[in-house]
């Protein structure tokens, strides 16, 4: 099994075959990383949070989860999560226009770019941004509703293995954000590993 790396603040993608399974590391804790899965025939065919919450049922997945397609069909299944089970399925990817409402005046990278690049490198080009499924990722919901940035509440080597249940395009992004809370602050590099 050979660990990779995902550089902070930028994205990576795997080709999985259907039963390779993928390992998922929080490495520092603390980084959020945001996650897609595409078929490869056609990319407009991906993984649906907003689908996969109907199907499941739940707010966010958990070990055995199924997480479905735009098209409700099986793409992962997560196999396996040593963390606090905390991941979101509600926030958007950040994007250039997320850092201009927090006050950024120049470029700051972020996870939509990212996912793009990602499968530029695999000489694939994908028009728009599906929501990610964002791992380890803290989404407190308050009594009133409000969704709160919160503090990762994992621990360092925290990991997740998804399951491919077809080919697909898994793409990664350790998320840039070091405005708000959600990587503690300072994003740091996450890691994975192909699992046959």
């Amino acid at each position: 099994m050979s660990l990779q790396t995902i550089p902070a603040r930028h994205g990576k993608a795997v080709h999985l075959k259907a039963g390779q399974a993928i390992e998922v590391i929080n490495t520092s804790g603390t980084q959020v990383v945001d996650t897609w899965a595409f078929c490869p025939e056609d990319l407009e065919h991906h993984m649906s949070m907003m689908h996969t919450r109907v199907e499941t049922s739940r707010l966010m997945p958990a070990v055995g989860s199924t997480l479905y397609t735009n098209r409700r069909e099986p793409i992962l299944v997560m196999e396996a999560d040593t963390s606090s089970g905390i991941h979101d399925t509600i926030m958007a990817a950040c994007d250039r226009w997320r850092y201009e409402h927090l006050g950024c005046t120049e470029y700051h990278r972020n996870c939509a770019d990212n996912m793009l690049e990602a499968l530029a490198e695999l000489g694939l080009d994908f028009g728009h941004i599906p929501q990610p499924l964002n791992l380890f990722m803290n989404i407190p919901i308050e009594g009133d509703y409000r969704l709160v940035q919160g503090v990762p509440p994992s621990k360092a080597r925290d990991k997740v293995v998804l399951r491919a249940a077809r080919d697909c395009i898994v793409v990664f992004s350790a998320c840039p954000q070091d405005i708000t809370p959600i990587n503690g602050g300072l994003p740091t590099d996450a890691h994975y590993a192909v699992i046959d």
